[in-house]
């Protein structure tokens, strides 16, 4: 019992404390709702004159948190989130008021998205405006001087330059028709101590433009080439083709043709969607569709994209065989490099069309030339150049 009575004591003693010290919170707990309710009216204000969107934190411009200066309007990288003042602090607020922030809310909301929407179709136009050209293929070989002959002797490509980097263990070796600020051109790279790679199955050839097929296929049986399929019409046309390999198993399209400009004129790669590719290379590269063809019969499409007419200048054809949705790419094929006035405003167009970029665009270490690298749905690869920079390293 007394230690029933004992506890009891204070207790009591307690409850009497509490009540006093509740007398005293009450003008506290007044005082803060006031001041709750006082800065819930302060955001309402800001909310209503819009500066939390179009300038972000503290009315200050996004570039203020920005590193480095965004080419395209503040709005395409950084969107301030705007939250309803009635989902704030708990607080139950009027329906009237309730209503009037849903407005500023959606008003605000609104005016966001446009500008997002306008700024995206200012990047893609800035793509169709670019000046962009294909510059080289890049492509791995196991015997550097092998491959430099057959192509010399057989297909008739000259040796523009060769750049050796010992402490990087590998050498390249530019290969074409003409030089190469103004002609595609081939890129052979050849790693110290290897001389196998893996093609894969989705690199399909090269194409090559000559005025007689017959001629050049015979050229290649006198020289130990490999001849894959002799000259004759192309299935469902006229066009008189063959096919021919090199040193290392890459295939390459002869095709009859008037005189060209350039003669190394296609770079064909298959793709497991071809609608989503042609979408992707038009809206991220700013590519031309040139033209499709469909074989039912043969169970495959292509579409032929680039930057120019076919006969005039080098393009990609993309090819889709009914079905196939993935190929292994090996390690032999690299990329295409294509040239750009601004590789950063490249690498937000193609992130904004939903492109993995692997390179941040910089310079590279050494030579200082910019650049940056990316992969199309399909996994391949392309890295853009900076064009003053790319003339700059040929001189």
């Amino acid at each position: 019992m007394l230690c029933v009575r004992g506890n009891l004591g204070p207790c009591s003693l307690a409850n009497k404390s509490s009540e006093k010290e509740s007398e005293k919170l009450i003008p506290l707990q007044i005082s803060r709702r006031r001041g709750v309710v006082r800065f819930t009216k302060l955001i309402l204000a800001m909310a209503a004159s819009s500066s939390l969107v179009s300038h972000g934190r503290l009315g200050l411009p996004f570039a203020s948190f920005s590193k480095k200066p965004s080419p395209f309007p503040s709005h395409t990288s950084l969107r301030w989130p705007v939250v309803a003042p009635s989902q704030s602090f708990g607080l139950k607020l009027s329906k009237g008021t309730q209503n009037r922030s849903r407005n500023i809310v959606q008003a605000n909301g609104d005016a966001v998205q446009s500008s997002t929407t306008t700024s995206q179709a200012e990047a893609l136009e800035w793509v169709k405006q670019d000046n962009r050209r294909l510059l080289h293929v890049v492509y791995r070989v196991g015997d550097l001087d092998k491959t430099i002959r057959f192509y010399t002797e057989c297909l008739g490509m000259k040796l523009l330059r060769k750049r050796d980097i010992p402490e990087e263990k590998y050498t390249n070796a530019f290969l074409g028709y003409g030089p190469e600020d103004s002609h595609f051109v081939v890129e052979l790279t050849y790693n110290y101590g290897v001389d196998k790679y893996d093609i894969g199955t989705g690199f399909g050839h090269f194409g090559i433009a000559v005025e007689d097929v017959a001629k050049t296929v015979d050229l290649v049986r006198a020289k130990g080439g490999k001849v894959t399929r002799e000259p004759g019409p192309v299935k469902g046309g006229k066009t008189v083709i063959a096919f021919v390999e090199d040193p290392d198993g890459y295939k390459f399209e002869i095709l009859q043709r008037d005189p060209t400009p350039e003669p190394l004129c296609q770079v064909m790669l298959r793709v497991g969607d071809l609608d989503r590719s042609i979408e992707f290379y038009k809206k991220a590269y700013g590519m031309e569709l040139l033209r499709t063809r469909d074989n039912p019969e043969y169970k495959y499409t292509i579409a032929m994209m680039g930057y120019g007419p076919e006969d005039k200048s080098a393009v990609l054809e993309l090819t889709y065989n009914y079905g196939v949705k993935e190929y292994e790419k090996g390690n032999g094929y690299a990329q295409i490099a294509i040239g750009t006035d601004d590789v950063y405003k490249t690498a937000e167009v193609v992130k904004l069309c939903g492109g993995k970029v692997t390179r941040e665009p910089g310079p590279l270490p050494g030579i200082n030339t910019k650049i940056t690298s990316c992969l199309d749905p399909d996994g391949w690869k392309t890295v853009f150049v900076d064009n003053i920079d790319f003339t700059k390293e040929l001189e």
